[in-house]
């Protein structure tokens, strides 16, 4: 093992101070070891000046709590992708696969790859490539210019032509019909000697491109070539001793291919080396340094969940064999199985969730839901019941249509924003401005879904009003009314810095977790779709 890979714990933490399971990883509150850990390694990276320009721009650090074999209690400490523009560093873990070794397959094949990219280049800036481009554009321009004067000329002689006929005589109408048979003849004869002039430029520009097609071709082989071979290099093992591929992890986990840079998040590294070298995995906690990408939230030295779309196969294989924390979502939700409902008629009913619910089921259906709740309720309806959803850790109104032409009627209102939500929330931090709108584009963060992010070229349309009720020390109570229905809309817009810049108190995605997320939809309006009545149905604030 290379000591200085295992950093020790100072003092070394008694029995009853370990976690007693490992960290579920999409889930978690640090444990205080881990929080320690992470803290020395801050300090090191401080001392790290020549790293300091690109640890500002951000990057996902993470640490794992181990055992060695004389039972000393330490922490190794990994970085995602690249740092100083080596996967290999002191003080951190090796990659998984290092396959930035000068003398490994794929070194030589991006010298390929790179050699490919001159040609192409070289290709482009031949004098014959871009001749043959140059003529066929001047060919094309002539053409237009040539046949729009005679098209016009044409036209002319023809409005002349129909002037003439009123008055003319029978000779001179035969006269006349002779030239416009001439003139539409010629047209269609220079018509056609362009084409032949064009497509003969056309067939020099075909042959130029070719060469540069069949390379940009090969190139893309080799590309694919090299990331298959990467991904048959990259091999994971778990606590059991197992071993497994990457492409076998992603295909038994129904993912498919795997995405690119796939292995090479902190997470995989720190149980990769402990496995490897006898250390027994405690914990584990991954941390941001570092300013936020854009559109993205990262705050710097906060821990986060490890992400979905690389991590989450990979450590479903890696962690078998460990006593791992059970999801604390699932756990939470499976505590909640009773609504409350405030109105029910024949048609509609509202109900209160409370935070921690799921409106509907996720990938367990056995986790209870509304949904769920209102299936058991009304087993005979013909309708889709829920009308609209409360993310999970949401409390308040949510509506539900017992009968399908109610449920149709009633999500025909919200397209139409027809039916006026408010939400009441307190944020962490002073917002000025008493009112306002808010309008920040949202779309699916791929690699950490669920959350949302702001992509102003991609992203859908998502319009927030505000009105502030009160300010309390370094807290907000505002309430917000929803113009659009986006996921995590109201989350992302009240934390994200071109939005109010203050998190909702407890939003474990984006600010900082609490006893819950304080985000309540209190009220919702609207015309009653069967009887017309104007309902205005609430729910009390429970903080």
């Amino acid at each position: 093992m290379c000591d200085s890979c295992f950093h020790p714990i100072s003092p070394q933490p008694l029995a009853e101070e370990l976690p007693r399971l490992f960290t579920y990883p999409f889930q978690y509150t640090p444990h205080p070891l881990i929080r320690q850990a992470a803290a020395d390694v801050r300090r090191y990276l401080q001392s790290c000046v020549a790293w300091h320009e690109e640890l500002q721009r951000g990057k996902m650090f993470g640490v794992l709590l181990v055992r060695n074999q004389m039972n000393e209690v330490g922490f190794l400490a990994a970085f995602s992708g690249l740092l100083g523009g080596s996967n290999r560093q002191p003080y951190f873990v090796p990659p998984v696969f290092d396959f930035l070794d000068p003398q490994g397959f794929f070194k030589q094949g991006e010298a390929r790859l790179t050699e490919m990219n001159r040609q192409v280049t070289m290709l482009k800036n031949r004098e014959e490539y871009l001749s043959a481009h140059k003529q066929l554009s001047a060919v094309i321009a002539e053409a237009e210019e040539e046949l729009l004067r005679m098209k016009e000329e044409f036209r002319q002689a023809r409005l002349q032509r129909e002037q003439m006929r009123r008055t003319a005589t029978p000779d001179e109408v035969e006269r006349l019909n002779r030239e416009s048979q001439f003139q539409k003849a010629e047209l269609k004869r220079r018509e056609k000697a362009w084409a032949e002039r064009i497509a003969g430029c056309r067939a020099l520009v075909e042959e130029q491109d070719a060469a540069i097609a069949a390379l940009k071709q090969k190139r893309k082989n080799l590309s694919e070539q090299l990331q298959q071979q990467i991904f048959r290099k990259f091999t994971f093992r778990n606590a059991l001793g197992e071993e497994q591929s990457l492409q076998q992890i992603f295909c038994d986990a129904g993912r498919g291919e795997p995405p690119a840079g796939a292995g090479e998040c902190a997470a995989p590294k720190l149980l990769q080396y402990a496995y490897l070298n006898g250390l027994q995995p405690l914990a584990m906690g991954e941390f941001w340094w570092g300013e936020s990408p854009r559109g993205v939230f990262r705050e710097d030295g906060r821990f986060y969940p490890s992400c979905s779309s690389k991590c989450k196969p990979i450590l479903g294989f890696m962690l078998q064999g460990l006593e791992v924390e059970p999801d604390p979502v699932v756990r939470e939700a499976c505590g909640h199985r009773e609504v409350e409902v405030i109105y029910e008629d024949e048609y509609v009913v509202a109900v209160s969730k409370p935070a921690g619910m799921y409106s509907a089921p996720g990938k367990d259906e056995e986790v209870p839901s509304v949904w769920s709740w209102a299936q058991s309720r009304y087993p005979d309806s013909d309708s889709p019941l829920l009308v609209h959803r409360l993310d999970m850790h949401t409390s308040g109104l949510l509506l539900i249509g017992k009968t399908k032409e109610a449920h149709a009627a009633l999500q025909q209102m919200f397209e139409r924003h027809q039916i006026r939500k408010t939400y009441i929330a307190v944020l962490d931090g002073v917002v000025r401005q008493d009112e306002g709108m808010i309008r920040l584009p949202l779309r699916p963060d791929l690699e950490h879904r669920p959350m949302q992010m702001v992509d102003p070229v991609y992203g859908k349309p998502a319009v927030t009003r505000y009105r502030v009720l009160s300010r309390d020390g370094e807290t907000t109570r505002i309430a917000f009314f929803p113009q659009t229905g986006r996921t995590h809309q109201l989350r992302v817009h009240a934390a994200h810095p071109e939005g109010l810049g203050c998190p909702i108190h407890g939003d474990q995605l984006y600010g900082r977790p609490s006893d819950r997320l304080y985000l309540h939809a209190e009220q919702v309006q609207f015309v009653h779709p069967v009887t017309g009545q104007r309902l205005t149905l609430k729910v009390p604030v429970p903080f």
